[in-house]
């Protein structure tokens, strides 16, 4: 489809589900072309990630008849108006996996393929870890998940066998493991030396750097793909740099705020493919999304970058 048929396409196209609507100017605003977001390569299959993704954790975790779900539209509109793909939810943040399900949903289908579901398996037990996989299927709305990850480790050598069987289906593309704790590192590495692993979810920020000691080098040299969250330190990091003022010097690297420039330092290592800040502000949204374009800090820059954001930090 051509952009002047898909334009026309989108501008007859609206939808309304459950009680929200993306409007047609929405769907205009999609078909924008030059959107030039950092892409990132999943190793081994080739296939490229916009470099910021969107968490869910306590932003979506709201009931379908909510009124935040209308300030939620505006927030993904922007997301997929800037070129983002990948989502990030679990069972263990409440409604998200719903929440998520209903704003896909009421995408035209050219765009809610776009979206790059990734989720994540948290109980003990076979029985129980099939039963809340199949749920996860249906509260997200989706016939294939693209990431169905380990929460924390939990009863990984169980879960493990149930995803590599959903997986030979077809109805898994990859699958990950995830710990928000550094001192979970060695395991995560010690699974993934012996079974087929494809991401891995870690902790990783400018004052959190443990990551960049083993598990990154880990991931780079075995072609596993990395996904960071808790890239503001849940927030700390806002709250260190109040009443500071950004410097010239990360506005040559294209930074417009503290919250780009600690996405950017992430960014800049190249294990990573893929940070996933939550927010359900589109304020913060469209701070966190400019991150993702422009000149990154490699080498050299990369430790000025870092040794110039401690200082204030």
């Amino acid at each position: 489809m051509n952009s002047i048929s898909r334009i026309q396409f989108l501008k007859r196209f609206g939808a309304t589900i459950a009680g929200i609507g993306f409007q047609k100017d929405c769907f205009e605003l999609f078909a924008k072309e030059g959107l030039n977001m950092l892409h990132r390569i999943v190793p081994g299959t080739g296939e490229k990630l916009p470099a910021i993704g969107l968490g869910t954790w306590q932003t979506m975790d709201i009931s379908r008849n909510s009124p935040e779900l209308e300030s939620l539209r505006d927030v993904w509109k922007e997301f997929l108006n800037q070129g983002g793909t990948v989502v990030d939810s679990s069972p263990m943040y409440g409604r998200s996996e719903e929440t998520v399900g209903i704003l896909a949903t009421a995408l035209p289908e050219e765009y809610r393929k776009r979206i790059f579901y990734a989720t994540k398996v948290w109980t003990r037990g076979e029985s129980a870890g099939k039963a809340q996989i199949l749920s996860s299927f249906q509260k997200l709305k989706a016939d294939t998940i693209d990431l169905f990850q380990i929460h924390n480790l939990l009863d990984t050598q169980t879960h493990l066998k149930t995803l590599y069987s959903f997986q030979e289906k077809g109805k898994i593309r990859y699958i990950g493991l995830t710990h928000y704790l550094t001192s979970a590192f060695s395991e995560m590495e010690r699974i993934a030396k012996s079974e087929r692993i494809n991401f891995l979810q870690i902790p990783y920020s400018i004052v959190t750097r443990d990551a960049e000691e083993r598990i990154l080098p880990f991931a780079e040299s075995n072609g596993i793909a990395v996904l960071v969250n808790r890239p503001f330190e849940e927030g700390e990091l806002f709250r260190r740099t109040r009443g500071k003022i950004l410097s010239d010097f990360f506005k040559e690297w294209g930074c417009e705020s503290f919250g780009q420039a600690f996405l950017k330092f992430i960014l800049s290592h190249n294990a990573i493919t893929c940070v996933i800040p939550a927010t359900s502000k589109l304020s913060h949204l469209k701070d966190n999304m400019k991150a993702g374009f422009g000149k990154l800090p490699l080498g050299k820059d990369r430790d000025e970058f870092k040794k110039r954001l401690l200082q204030i930090l």
